[in-house]
């Protein structure tokens, strides 16, 4: 509510000719406001117009407040990585992710006798993450399919070599 201030009128402003009892309203409406050409429009007051423009498909005149945020299903990001699948089998190895591991190998999508970049096969990766269901995977799926458990990274080092010998249980796998 805004305060309103009084003064004291002067008596040369009581006779004033432009008091609001010679003003009168003209009866005259322009055509174009007149009640059957009216069109409801989204009409916004110029203090509450947004600054910023925002172009949409459905309306070429349409404005979006500034702080409008687009959902994430209409965002596309600029750009896409896509990782092949033995950088993705070999992330889910490090962190242990049992059920995206057994997806790779049930798929076929790796090799698990693959060198990786890092110089180490899966069975190395998994054991230097010292996950033991990660290895007890991985060793039944080699040794179901006949492989060796002896497989050398580029150092020349066994899985066994990799253990660490504070972790009993992965002593007693291998």
């Amino acid at each position: 509510m805004k305060d309103s201030f009084h003064y004291p009128m002067l008596s040369s402003m009581q006779h004033s000719h432009y008091t609001p009892a010679k003003y009168t309203l003209s009866p005259y409406t322009p055509t174009h406001y007149a009640q059957r050409h009216y069109t409801s429009s989204q009409y916004t007051p110029r203090q509450y117009t947004p600054t910023r423009y925002t172009r949409t498909q459905c309306s070429s005149t349409r404005y979006t407040t500034s702080d409008h945020k687009p959902s994430m299903a209409s965002v596309k990001p600029a750009r896409t990585v896509h990782f092949p699948n033995d950088v993705v089998f070999q992330d889910h190895i490090r962190q242990g992710d049992l059920e995206q591991i057994g997806r790779f190998i049930r798929a076929r999508k790796v090799r698990l006798d693959t060198i990786y970049l890092s110089g180490m096969a899966a069975l190395h990766e998994a054991v230097l993450s010292g996950n033991l269901e990660c290895v007890k995977l991985l060793v039944k799926f080699l040794l179901s399919q006949g492989a060796s458990m002896e497989v050398m990274n580029e150092s020349g080092e066994k899985p066994v070599d990799l253990i660490d010998p504070e972790c009993k249980e992965l002593v007693r796998l291998f």
